[in-house]
């Protein structure tokens, strides 16, 4: 079986479209982050739980490339599949300036890209039609462009970047190789040793190799075509004004009404003294934002565009992410429980742990599934300070829900 087969049976005709099909560029951009492409891939290396240092699986990467400049502006990597929520964390990711996101990891090499976007140039996957992508992008003035059907050579910057970094991963432990020849007798899983934070901070490492080489379309590093470059533009680089609650935008949402007792969503009870004064305004619906890492608190949306950060009411409760919280309903429901409340689902999930807990020596489902929890709760934690400095039990001005939503201020970087 050669190589192009291989990917396509284990992976999908599209991940083996994207490594293998010959690529005709015409995409192209006139200065950075005019036009960013993202995409996803399956990474060629078995991942070990933190623990017990077992395998656990592959990873996902999310990937972006600034296409004028060829520089990466960011990534994200999980042991979740594709979601809205990866997407939006990439994008935070390739937004923000990235000083304190190296520092945390002890990384020192420069990465001094950052900035909004003009356009993010996508394929038709699922969730890249997300609302939360869809919002978020337009409360940013970023612009959404997608693939026209049946033109794959659109896309071909982003495919030959995941190519490029993908191959690197060959010379890894746990190495699962994308190439059968080279694979031989090879045990991907018996000499996996990294774990997704290790791997994670190699990729980075990577990047930065990346950026100081030649781009032989180029016949520069990426790195010097990004400074070289910021002349061409007609604006300055744009940084959201509130860059702590830029990510909120991107979060997928529902509309709910603030009552009496709380906001209520997925069977959970939340509550914030700050929430007094829209109880009267029963009627209105609000968008409620949620990070589907972590459910401990939610994201009201105001309709001046300032978010209400708000944890569940009974904060004696444990965060849980959506997929426990999910598994949990599901087996409710099979037992026959047609009302569900919150004291139920939360005894369900502290039974699912239990179980997985005490299997998770045993089998490599139950490692994965633990450290996906604890990956996506760290991941996810909302920021510590509740309404920045506000007391807990601070009103809120009665809102205008006249005003319309508008856009973030954006904050420009020359």
């Amino acid at each position: 079986m050669d190589r192009e087969h291989l990917i396509k049976a284990r992976d999908g005709a599209k991940a083996a479209a994207d490594r293998f099909r010959p690529v005709t560029v015409t995409y192209e951009a006139e200065y950075p982050l005019q036009v960013v492409q993202m995409d996803h891939t399956l990474v060629d290396i078995i991942i070990v739980d933190e623990y017990f240092r077992k395998p656990l699986g592959r990873p996902t990467l999310t990937l972006q490339i600034d296409v004028a400049t060829r520089v990466i502006p960011g990534f994200y990597i999980s042991l979740e599949k594709p979601s809205a929520t990866s997407v939006g964390m990439a994008i935070r990711h390739a937004v923000l300036p990235k000083d304190a996101w190296l520092t945390e990891r002890e990384l020192t090499f420069a990465w001094p890209i950052f900035g909004l976007p003009d356009i993010l140039h996508l394929d038709n996957a699922s969730e890249f039609h997300s609302r939360a992508l869809s919002r978020g992008c337009q409360q940013f003035g970023i612009d959404l462009h997608y693939r026209p059907p049946r033109t794959p050579h659109f896309g071909g910057h982003i495919e030959r970047l995941i190519g490029t970094t993908i191959g690197e991963v060959n010379l890894l432990p746990g190495t699962t190789f994308s190439n059968i020849q080279n694979k031989g007798d090879f045990d991907a899983e018996g000499e996996a040793c990294m774990t997704l934070k290790e791997f994670e901070r190699w990729f980075a490492l990577q990047v930065g190799i990346y950026h100081g080489t030649i781009h032989r379309a180029l016949g520069v590093p990426p790195m010097t075509a990004w400074r070289d470059d910021q002349t061409k533009r007609t604006e300055p680089l744009r940084l959201p004004a509130d860059q702590q609650r830029f990510l909120f935008d991107f979060l997928p949402f529902e509309m709910r009404r603030v009552r009496r007792d709380g906001i209520k969503l997925f069977h959970l009870v939340y509550w914030h003294g700050a929430l007094t004064t829209l109880v009267a305004n029963g009627v209105h619906k609000f968008p409620i934002k949620y990070n589907p890492l972590n459910l401990s608190a939610i994201y009201l949306e105001l309709p001046g565009g300032e978010h209400v950060i708000v944890p569940l009411r009974d904060k004696r409760r444990p965060a849980i992410t959506k997929f426990e919280h999910d598994y949990a309903l599901r087996a409710l429901r099979e037992r026959g429980r047609g009302a569900v409340d919150e004291q139920v689902l939360f005894e369900m999930v502290s039974t699912q742990r239990s179980i997985g807990l005490a299997a998770v020596t045993k089998t490599r489902g139950a490692r994965r599934t633990t450290q996906r929890l604890v990956d996506a709760l760290i991941r996810g934690e909302p920021p510590t300070v509740h309404l920045e400095a506000r007391e807990a039990n601070e009103q809120l001005a009665a809102p205008n829900l006249d005003w319309p939503v508008v856009p973030f201020a954006i904050e420009e970087r020359s």
